[in-house]
């Protein structure tokens, strides 16, 4: 059997961000252990998407546990199965619902990390108007139709949502740029499509368009793009929103209760089936769901549609079809799994160059286990840390033994961080920062 060697590149990508505790953006099927259950019904849903469906996934997890990690794994399948992924953090200035400009940022950061099948990191909005026009190109050879009939076609469609007017527009200014050699133009259709445009004046005389995508068009403006994105041959479109947990933290109950109403919104359209070829994957901690103060169950008309199945609850079992998927926690085995994963990783896929044998992955693991307990595997983001830093110090210095090394790797529960910023709604005349 041969070995599939890790290119030094993705290896190295790989270790510094575990190190530093961030998600990998390449390479997480060299790492990828358990979720199984989880990982099938989000198949399901990406499938749904394809077939014309919607999906709704709210990812629950504690700080640590694995949530983003298991965000990049789905957005990897994603694209994969040819949909079009979106996805960005929430923080202090990039929020859902916001009057000042914030959910303006989040689509432009939705829309920068725009990435498809050829081009994974990002920036892929401008290949998939492009695309756009490949296939209506291809259309109107077929049909011996002109170019401009086909894309107006195509366009006509949008026409009739909301906003969907001024972005056919701007995708037919973009064709014009193209076709006339104008990259100014084109430039300034991309700039419209990522929500850059802050006032309609700049638009109008840049583009003749009447309106810019702003706080209020939000997620309109996302359904657009799921059906443009089909328009151009994809199967979908995916958005990713990490770190809600920012909503959580809003202390305006104004403000944090117009987040979650938007966030109804989504939800009962991609309940009912209102949207098309379009999911939406948001993850969160559990105190982000589940805080009856501050928390989606605060909120009432969430609280009863995001509610554990109680069925399932008396059998015991977990019910993956729920909107709110809580990650099950990895078994003591499934990180062993994983270090044995890492490890393999270090060593660019080359087992003679495994600098620690099997029986130091057991001992590291019980050493975890009488310093931290039961959180080594639950939250496994310091585990994997303080592991790829023990593996450091061998690779540096040869001559120390493993054995007499992992008594003293200092491990400490991961906990979310003690500065928490209470953000006010900008509208309020003082911001309070309190540490």
């Amino acid at each position: 059997m041969t070995v599939k060697k890790i290119r030094a590149k993705e290896r190295d990508a790989i270790i510094q961000s575990l190190k530093s505790g961030v998600t990998p953006k390449v390479g997480i099927q060299h790492i990828q252990v358990g979720r199984v259950n989880e990982l099938k019904a989000m198949i399901q849903d990406i499938e749904r998407i394809s077939d014309g469906g919607s999906a709704f996934r709210l990812i629950i997890g504690e700080y640590g546990s694995g949530k983003t990690f298991f965000l990049s794994v789905v957005r990897a399948i994603a694209l994969e199965r040819k949909l079009v992924t979106v996805n960005a953090d929430l923080s202090p200035d990039r929020r859902i619902h916001a009057s000042a400009g914030q959910a303006r940022n989040l689509y432009s950061e939705l829309m920068r990390n725009m990435s498809t099948r050829n081009k994974q990191d990002g920036n892929a909005l401008t290949s998939v108007v492009e695309k756009f026009i490949t296939e209506a190109r291809m259309e109107a050879s077929d049909s011996g139709k002109s170019i401009n009939a086909v894309i107006h076609e195509k366009l006509a469609s949008l026409s009739e949502l909301v906003g969907g007017y001024d972005f056919a527009k701007v995708v037919e200014a973009y064709w014009t740029g193209h076709e006339t050699d104008n990259d100014t133009l084109k430039a300034n259709a991309v700039k419209w499509l990522r929500a850059e445009y802050s006032t309609k004046t700049d638009a109008r005389n840049d583009l003749g368009v009447r309106t810019i995508i702003s706080d209020a068009s939000f997620y309109d403006s996302l359904k657009l793009m799921s059906l443009f994105v089909r328009q151009a041959g994809y199967a979908g479109l995916l958005v990713n929103l990490d770190e809600m947990v920012n909503l959580y933290k809003l202390n305006n109950t104004t403000a944090r209760t117009s987040n979650y109403e938007q966030i109804l919104r989504i939800l009962n359209d991609c309940l009912q089936g209102t949207a098309v070829h379009l999911g939406f994957l948001l993850g969160g901690t559990p105190e982000f769901l589940l805080d009856p103060r501050k928390g989606l169950y605060s909120y009432e008309a969430l609280q009863s549609r995001l509610a554990g199945n109680t069925f399932a609850k008396q059998a015991g079992m977990i019910d993956y079809t729920s909107p709110a998927l809580h990650l099950a926690s990895l078994t003591p085995e499934e990180l062993y799994i994983l270090l044995k994963n890492l490890r393999h990783v270090y060593a660019e896929g080359d087992e003679s160059k495994y600098l620690v044998p099997d029986e130091s992955l057991k001992a590291f693991l019980k050493h975890c286990s009488q310093t931290i307990g039961d959180a080594y595997f639950r939250t496994p983001r310091n585990t994997i840390k303080a592991f790829l830093d023990m593996l450091a110090v061998i690779d540096q210095n040869p001559s120390i033994a493993w054995n007499g090394l992992i008594s003293s790797v200092a491990i400490e529960e991961d906990k979310p961080s003690d500065v928490e910023l209470d953000v006010e709604d900008s509208e309020e005349e003082l911001a309070d920062f309190k540490l």
